[in-house]
């Protein structure tokens, strides 16, 4: 690196120092507490450290705007998830109620499914879900959504394929 490069990187330790405090702030409006703020906080700094690039010092509270703002997505998502599971675990007669290991481990499950389809077309992400989840055949799918049936056929091929080369991509 020449040494004007090096005069534009910002050290962690130095961004950190002169960065929390604002980003902490950002955050805890945008989640409305403080301690989950202070988790988003430490979890940005420790993406930048494992993405071990340096940080150039003309915008750095974009970058970190930019990985906050994904990390509270990521929040959201998960906590919509929970509520979601609770609700339904709620429905079932207590003595069915998995342990806390299991739950978790639903949870986990949940969110990794999430996150698969979240890079899905709204249109394909719904036929797949109706005709996975919802237990509806290529043709009710396609009069629910007002679609051909070849299209919901595509629309499902096309989302597992998609899941496939995720997980097959994301695999040691």
């Amino acid at each position: 690196m020449s040494p004007s490069e090096t005069d534009s990187i910002i050290p962690l330790e130095v961004l950190y120092g002169t960065h929390q405090g604002w980003l902490h702030g950002w955050l805890r409006r945008s989640v409305g507490c403080s301690q989950q703020a202070a988790d988003l906080v430490q979890d940005t700094f420790l993406r930048l450290l494992v993405r071990d690039q340096p940080v150039d010092n003309r915008a750095p509270r974009a970058l970190l705007a930019r990985i906050a703002r994904g990390l509270v997505i990521d929040h959201w998502r998960r906590d919509a998830l929970e509520r979601a599971y609770l609700e339904a675990l709620a429905l079932l007669p207590e003595a069915s109620h998995p342990s806390p290991e299991v739950r978790y481990e639903a949870l986990q499950s949940l969110e990794r499914i999430a996150q698969l389809l979240e890079g899905l077309k709204p249109a394909v992400r719904e036929a797949f879900l109706l005709y996975q989840l919802g237990g509806l055949n290529h043709a009710q799918v396609a009069r629910q959504l007002g679609i051909s049936s070849r299209t919901v056929e595509r629309h499902v091929s096309n989302a597992l394929l998609h899941c496939y080369r995720l997980c097959f991509e994301a695999a040691p």
